[in-house]
């Protein structure tokens, strides 16, 4: 389903607020507040999430010159989050392929990876709850950390 300008900040909100939560639980280090960029094993990496229903997730292009890898975060059934990583070789190509659809301010500048490449071709990183009563209403969050493996 297409994004609109709302659903699409509800979706940003979400993926930051996930993103520090799962990099708090594999053990990476932030590197500031405006993108989820992440310094993990010695490696800069971006954390994307998505919801269980989620079929792809957006990087903008500029982002493939500073990262190693993406570490592609899905909900699955269980509100598990499967931290998945595919190197960033991979996702440029993928991303040249498949850009968004967006005419929008994302137009020509983000390339979409789905989430059936880092289910098919990446490696499994860990598998993390953060939190059963996970919700996010407006500013406000409740969840936490922790590592099932």
């Amino acid at each position: 389903m297409p994004q609109d300008r709302e659903t699409g900040l509800r979706a940003s909100r979400y993926g930051k607020k996930c993103a520090r939560l799962i990099a708090d639980a594999i053990g990476a280090q932030m590197l500031g507040n405006k993108s989820n960029e992440c310094l993990w094993n010695n490696q800069q990496v971006l954390i994307k999430t998505g919801h269980h229903k989620t079929h792809s997730v957006g990087v903008l292009y500029h982002m493939t010159e500073r990262i190693q890898a993406v570490l592609g975060t899905f909900e699955q059934a269980d509100e598990s989050y499967r931290v998945i990583r595919l190197p960033i070789e991979r996702c440029a190509a993928i991303m040249n392929a498949k850009p968004t659809r967006s005419l929008g301010p994302s137009a020509n500048r983000v390339g979409m990876i789905p989430r059936k490449i880092f289910e098919d071709e990446g490696q499994v990183v860990q598998i993390v709850r953060i939190g059963t009563a996970w919700q996010m209403t407006g500013e406000r969050e409740v969840g936490s950390v922790l590592t099932l493996s």
